[in-house]
């Protein structure tokens, strides 16, 4: 049984790949040259239009507008994780009153558009019950709520994407379900589930976003700010630029944090070995060694 989705590429197949991928490169590189070029004959690139850049005022509330976006992503990054990590506990426990809460939770914020909840929490949670609910607390309770229960998902599905013969092996040597969670299945499952909190972490980045709906003070809000200015030429698409520049450093930075972490991860000492065959087969060696009154085998 192969175990790949398709047939190796054979020299003619190889060629016109690399035959479309040239044409695919060059039609992208024309784009890009043909929008440049619309920028300058339109006047985009003119100096008048960057000098709200060299103002130390506007770079201070750019600056300030960074720090928002930050802020709010790191405390949403880490109640996400925390979130996602109770209730992927919950859908995987064996009390199934547990289970049933914990999944119509996660499936319920799922289903509700981010700017659902945000508009929610603002307008009908503050008006509603009475309760002051600032801005920012929107926005991160938000991201919270709709990126948790998806991570939920994620190390939930990672979990139960191990072999069964993981858990199987560490009941058999009397290892309690938390135990199994904690030093059997986690530490394996956390290596595969690795880009997909990445890519959810970069959702949680960019969607921090939509606080300018309601005015959070981050960078969309100042972007739109600093262009409508008619003193300094309006220049929205000049900001708008500089602000997506912004973004693709953060996410490059963040990208980057997390190879690294994936690579001390790949060469811990206490990892162990990686392969999951692997750890069932030594785990079932031992448990046969101790049927059998031979201890455990040598290593």
């Amino acid at each position: 049984m192969t175990a790949v989705l398709y047939d190796i590429p054979g020299p003619r197949a190889r060629v016109r790949n690399g035959a479309i991928g040239v044409v695919g490169s060059v039609v992208v590189l024309g784009i890009i040259a043909f929008v440049l070029y619309r920028f300058a004959v339109t006047g985009q690139f003119d100096a008048r239009l960057w000098t709200w850049i060299t103002y130390v005022n506007i770079q201070y509330i750019l600056l300030g507008a960074l720090g928002n976006t930050l802020l709010a992503f790191a405390v949403a990054a880490v109640l996400s994780l925390a979130f996602g990590a109770v209730f992927a506990a919950g859908r995987l426990s064996d009390r199934a009153w547990l289970r049933g809460i914990s999944t119509t939770i996660v499936e319920f914020f799922r289903a509700i558009p981010l700017l659902v909840l945000i508009f929610i929490l603002f307008f009908g949670v503050s008006r509603g019950l009475g309760l002051n609910i600032t801005a920012y607390w929107s926005v991160v309770i938000g991201l919270m709520l709709y990126n948790g229960s998806v991570l939920a998902e994620v190390f939930r599905a990672g979990v139960n994407a191990l072999p069964t013969g993981q858990s199987e092996a560490a009941y058999a040597l009397g290892l309690r379900k938390t135990q199994v969670m904690t030093n059997v299945l986690l530490p394996q499952a956390l290596r595969n589930m690795l880009p997909t909190i990445l890519s959810q972490l970069v959702v949680v980045l960019k969607d921090t976003a939509l606080g300018f709906i309601i005015l959070y003070p981050e960078l969309l809000y100042q972007a739109r700010f600093l262009g409508s200015q008619g003193q300094l030429g309006a220049p929205i698409l000049q900001v708008a630029m500089v602000i997506a520049v912004i973004y693709i450093a953060m996410c490059l930075i963040l990208s980057g944090l997390s190879k690294l972490l994936e690579r001390r991860l790949s060469r811990s000492p206490r990892s162990g070995p990686t392969d999951p065959q692997a750890m069932a087969d030594g785990a079932n060696a031992v448990l046969i060694a101790h049927a059998q009154g031979g201890g455990a085998p040598a290593i």
